[in-house]
Formats: structure tokens, sequence, C-alpha cells
């Protein structure tokens, strides 16, 4: 069903798992093999081009491939007997060559390595344009205040910035992670039938080097056929940052409430709207974010399962990953796709976070007041008188300041000016905005090493 794919996915992602570009990352590897065999002196060298002209996916019928793999087992069977006879119709000679010394799991693996290094790519370019949004919310914000929530309640003052700048902080290791995982999972795959290129006799290794510089892939120091910690690592990658992408979601959503107000996802006509009540402006993005990471980490298990594969070749493993590896992709892609967007766009209501603080008349301030107190009284005696003030203001319904400059035991240690400087948000924000300046200058450096260019600049 593609109905949904707008609203759950990324199009350049979904065009890299594309049924053609599936098709064409295997293709690129036959095409490859065929150079780097010619170059070895493995086969003729008027051979390589000759096969490699072939290997396009449009003279590929993907409905005939798809019919044939369901009987053969896998996409490379059919794929290569049909490349075959495209070869033979063009030259008799050249088509004894195709696929010569490898076997189905390497067109298939080098394919998907191919796929997956454009897909990550693509998101890792996604993931910088988001970590520069939450920078920039980080920034704007450094001094805007709000009141922290601890068990879904008002706790006490910090500011939007430093929890745009948490958002940032996570995003960022995410995006080492993913990178560090791309370059371990970009490897051929090449060891013919059990991963020893006997069939290649003694130009084995020649053929796997020239194959890996041919498409530029690391050369492993042997086949990994049934080792699929290189796979794994990028799912569970992919799988940490939708987490992350789904905290993010879930905070923004949880400001988005009626009775909150203090954020909201970009307007735009007919979005988040309901069918039957005109008011809404439902959080869109960021339930496409929190399905992406309720889904996720269930296929991340299914890759993790299928990890334990017998022998030089798995028996149902390697083909559990094959649907589920591009779905967490493609998911993760999405999700990330989206909220780069809403947050870019993010509608930030100052002056409604500032009227929130004011919602417990004074309470998120009592431990402000405790710790002030604490210094004469010790911080248990100040815990119990504050205490006392804090459940005599809820009974009566007044201001916690007005409670307590009329208490004795408070006004002895602290003055009326003294009292209304520990109610000022301002004064109780400890060392957030270092915090905020530390993940900033980390993000400036992490983003300097990825584009040294901007060093100088």
């Amino acid at each position: 069903m593609r109905l949904l794919q707008p609203l759950f996915r990324w199009d350049p992602v979904e065009a890299e798992f594309s049924n053609h570009a599936r098709v064409q990352g295997m293709l690129d590897f036959e095409a490859a093999l065929a150079r780097a065999e010619a170059r070895a002196g493995v086969i003729p060298a008027s051979a390589a081009p000759l096969i490699a002209a072939q290997c396009r996916a449009e003279l590929f019928n993907m409905d005939e491939l798809a019919q044939s793999a369901a009987r053969a087992g896998n996409l490379a069977i059919p794929l290569i007997k049909r490349l075959t006879a495209l070869v033979a119709a063009t030259d008799n000679d050249a088509q004894r060559f195709v696929h010569w010394g490898a076997t189905s799991q390497d067109a298939i693996d080098t394919g998907l390595v191919l796929q997956l290094r454009a897909a990550l790519l693509l998101m890792e370019s996604e993931f910088e344009t988001f970590s520069s949004a939450l920078a920039h919310l980080a920034e704007t914000h450094r001094a805007t205040p709000i009141a922290a929530r601890t068990w879904m309640q008002q706790a006490l003052p910090t500011t939007f910035g430093i929890k745009a700048a948490a958002w940032l902080d996570a995003i960022n290791r995410d995006r080492l992670r993913l990178a560090a995982a791309r370059r371990n999972a970009e490897v051929l795959q090449f060891g013919g039938a059990v991963g020893t290129l006997a069939s290649l006799g003694a130009k084995g290794l020649d053929v796997s080097k020239a194959l890996a510089e041919d498409l530029h892939l690391a050369l492993p120091d042997l086949p990994w056929h049934t080792q699929r910690d290189r796979i794994a690592e990028v799912a569970t990658a992919l799988g940490l940052a939708t987490g992350t992408l789904g905290k993010i979601a879930r905070d923004i959503s949880l400001h988005t409430q009626t009775e909150v107000a203090e954020l909201f996802e970009p307007a735009a006509p007919r979005r988040g709207g309901s069918s039957t009540m005109p008011h809404k402006r439902n959080p869109v993005t960021c339930a496409v974010v929190l399905s992406a990471a309720a889904r996720v980490p269930g296929l991340v298990g299914t890759m993790l399962s299928a990890m334990v594969q017998e022998q030089e070749r798995g028996l149902g493993g390697w083909h559990a990953e094959w649907e589920t590896f591009p779905e967490i992709i493609s998911l993760a892609a999405g999700a990330l796709h989206h909220l780069t967007a809403t947050v870019s766009g993010l509608e930030v209501d100052t002056a409604r976070m500032a009227a929130n603080l004011e919602l417990t008349r004074g309470l998120l301030f009592a431990e402000a007041v405790q710790m002030a107190l604490g210094k004469t009284l010790g911080r248990q005696q100040a815990h119990d008188l504050i205490e006392a003030a804090c459940q005599r203001a809820q009974k009566e319904n007044r201001h916690l300041r007005d409670v307590l400059a009329e208490d004795a035991a408070v006004s002895k240690h602290l003055n009326k000016e003294a009292l209304a400087k520990l109610f000022d948000p301002a004064q109780y924000l400890g060392v957030a905005e270092q915090f905020i300046n530390r993940v900033l200058a980390a993000h400036a450096a992490q983003n300097a090493k990825k584009n040294p260019a901007k060093e100088g600049r």
C-alpha cells in the first residue's frame, strides 16, 4: 500500500529502496565484478564492457523477477539468468563470464550495501539540518523561562533553550553513531560459494581488491556471509535515533496540549484538522514520529535475532533481513524528515510559557526558598517549614509568596526583597546557560569536523 507513503516516508530515501534501485544495486555489483575480473586477467577484457552494458534495471521485468524469485528463493538467481540472456543476445562468448566465481549472496548483500550507503548519506545530511534547527532553538531561547516538568507535573523553572539543547545533544550522539555504523557497513561482500573464492583460484584476492576499489567500498579481511553484525549495527543505530526522535516528538506533543499551549507545529491549510471538529490543530508530525518510534524497536529486534545464522549460509535469518532492514531505514528516514520540517518551523509561545509559570501560584519556586532558608535553618527544618507553607497556600488558594511573607519564621531570615527575588525564574536556573553553551560548542565542533572547509570561515 502506497497511500500512506507521504505521511510516513521520505521520497528520496524511498527511491533508494524501490524495486528499480534494488535490482540496480545487484547489477552494479555484476558490472563491477566483470570489470574487476577483466582487470585481474580472470576473464577476457572484451567481455567486461559487454556485460556492463546490460546491467541496467530498465531491461528487467520486475514482475517476472518477483515471480521467479518466489520459486528460486532469492532475487539474484532469476536476475543473473536474465542478465546472461541479455549478454548472450549481443555476444555469445561474453555471456559465459556473467557472475563468474560469485554467489547469489555476494550480489544481494553488496547491492544492499550500495543502497544503504546512498540512503544513509541522505539521512546524515537531513540530521545535520535537523541539528542546526535545534541549535537555533537553543540559542534563540537560551533565556526563555519555562516550567520544567517531572512525572508530568510542574517541578522547577528552566529554559526552553536548555530543553532544545538536550534534544540537540542526543541527536548529535545519534549522528555520530549512525555515521560510524555506515562506515563499518560500507564493505564489499564477495566470497563465492562458501567464502573461500575457490572458483577463482589464486586470483580471488586480486579480484576482491579490484572489485572493492571499483565500487568504492572497503575490502574486509574476509567475506561476511553469516556474520551480520555490520548490518545489525546500522539497524540498532537507526533504532536509537528513532527513539530520540520519538522522545522529541513526545515532548512537543505534550507542549501542544490545549491546557499547556506552549508549542505548535507549523500552521498550514488543512494541516492537523479534524473531520468533525473545525477548531482542532492536531500535532500530525508528532503522531507520525511516535508511530515510527513504536514500530522500529520490534524491527530492530528482528535484525538482532536474525544474526544467529547457520555456518556458511543462513537459512531464514538472512531472508528475514530482506524486508525488515529497508523498513527500518524507511520509517526512521520518514520520521527524521517530517520532524526536521516541523522543528524548523516550530511556533513557540513565550508568553504562554511565562504565564504557565504562575499556574501553581508560586509552588514551583518552593525549592528555591527552601535552599535559601536552609543556609541558616538547615535543610530539613527549611524543608518542613516550606512544605507546610505550600500546603497552606494550596488549601487557601493563595500565592506561596504571600503566605511566606506572613510567616514570622521565614521573614526573620528573608525580607520582602529577598523573598521576591526567589520567585523570579531567572534567578533559579543554576548553570543552565553554561550547559547550553557547552552543547552548542560541541555541536559547532562536530559540524566543523564533518565539514573542514567551514573551520576557516
